[in-house]
């Protein structure tokens, strides 16, 4: 890697050895009752609105600050520990420095003390209330923070050979097995949570992979099956221009496809391809590869959305990394997107003191861009690292 590259990460990880794991998320504030209830009665009454609006620019403008005002601490993610055992591990693999390695594992037993059980296996969730369909209660087990976990254990697993990873692994299989799924159209679509049944790709594909994964490891068919079954359901909702929505059948379309979602389809698409072999998976990806590539990314700058520049938010910036440098096997053009948005985003979003801020957003009264600097721990600092230790690995400079 370019020397550039090699001085941005030390920084940035002698600033996580700084500040440790705890720290804000963007979606902490909206489990604050105050402002629960003012979203209540502006939804109730229309002459809320405008103190809604102002509320929200102020948390939008000044994050710190109104946290602060509304007394909500910063929090471990199980999420962002899940990120950072494989980011750890990967920058381990590529340097073979001691220290990246001791730094996973701390990671990783973090998960193990905070695992959750749950219907017969183990799963994490957030550390705040947060609103779905309905709302869900802190910690609720789920299957996006579960997979990510998931995900650690497994790359541990697979690094050592150590069958008590393995064994962990098999328990959140069950989890995520265990969750509501939909029947449609001769297929399943995992739901996110216990709590009800929704359909959502990107959680769906998440769920299917990993069962594929575990599955073939195990010689469990059921799990490989029910997961071939969920990606079908994806697959088949494929929109005619390669994207995918949101959301899945029969639920309303929310005509919403967005930059670092698509990065997660992508990258459960490519890994059950090479898992299965499959051609009718191989053609998505490439098709939905194609949409991405050509509507995302405008001289390294990370698009929100295909006709929407802004938010230029950093978990796009690290899951287009992220997913570039994985791709990039199969993709060998995607690595040079993948320089551009990183060389972009060291250049414009990455503090002095080697933190990354949470993008450059639009006001929301006057719509000018600003930087918001906020090092949100999950939604930045987490993610960017493991773009950065995928980049690592995958970049042949």
């Amino acid at each position: 890697m370019s020397n550039k590259v090699i001085n941005s990460l030390n920084l940035f990880t002698s600033w996580l050895d700084n500040n440790g794991w705890m720290g804000y998320d963007p979606y902490d504030i909206k489990a604050n009752k105050f402002i629960i209830n003012i979203t209540r009665l502006s939804n109730q009454h229309k002459i809320f609105v405008p103190l809604r609006e102002f509320i929200f620019e102020l948390s939008y403008t000044f994050p710190v600050t109104t946290r602060k005002l509304l007394a909500i601490k910063p929090s471990i993610n199980a999420k962002a520990m899940g990120l950072f055992a494989l980011a750890y591990l990967d920058l381990y693999k590529s340097s073979k420095n001691n220290a990246y390695l001791e730094k996973g594992h701390e990671s990783l037993q973090w998960l193990i003390d905070n695992k959750i059980e749950e219907n017969g296996g183990i799963g994490w969730g957030y550390p705040f209330n947060w609103q779905s369909t309905k709302r869900i209660p802190k910690h609720t087990p789920n299957g996006i923070v579960t997979t990510v976990a998931g995900d650690a254990f497994w790359n541990y697993y697979k690094h050592t050979g150590d069958k008590t990873y393995l064994d962990y692994c098999i328990k959140i299989a069950r989890f995520l097995n265990s969750l509501p799924v939909d029947s449609y159209d001769g297929n399943i679509c995992f739901s996110y949570t216990p709590l009800f049944i929704n359909h959502v790709h990107n959680l769906n594909l998440f769920v299917a992979e990993y069962l594929i994964r575990v599955g073939q490891e195990v010689n469990n068919q059921e799990w490989v099956d029910r997961g071939n079954s969920a990606v079908s359901y994806t697959i088949k909702s494929q929109l005619p221009n390669g994207a995918f929505d949101y959301n899945g059948p029969p639920e309303k379309p929310q005509n919403f496809i967005d930059n670092y979602h698509t990065g997660f389809v992508l990258r459960m698409l490519h890994s059950t391809m090479l898992l299965t072999g499959r051609e009718d998976v191989k053609e998505s990806l490439t098709k939905c590869y194609n949409h991405y590539i050509e509507n995302f990314f405008d001289n390294g700058i990370p698009k929100l959305k295909p006709h929407q520049k802004y938010r230029i938010d950093i978990h796009s910036s690290a899951e287009s990394i992220n997913c570039l440098s994985e791709l990039s096997v199969t993709f060998p053009d995607s690595i040079d997107i993948a320089n551009k948005v990183l060389n972009w985003t060291l250049d414009n979003l990455q503090d002095k003191k080697g933190f990354f801020y949470y993008g450059i957003l639009k006001s929301r009264f006057t719509r000018t861009p600003f930087k918001s600097k906020i090092p949100y721990i999950r939604w930045g600092q987490a993610w960017m690292l493991k773009a950065l230790s995928s980049y690592y690995i995958h970049n042949k400079e």
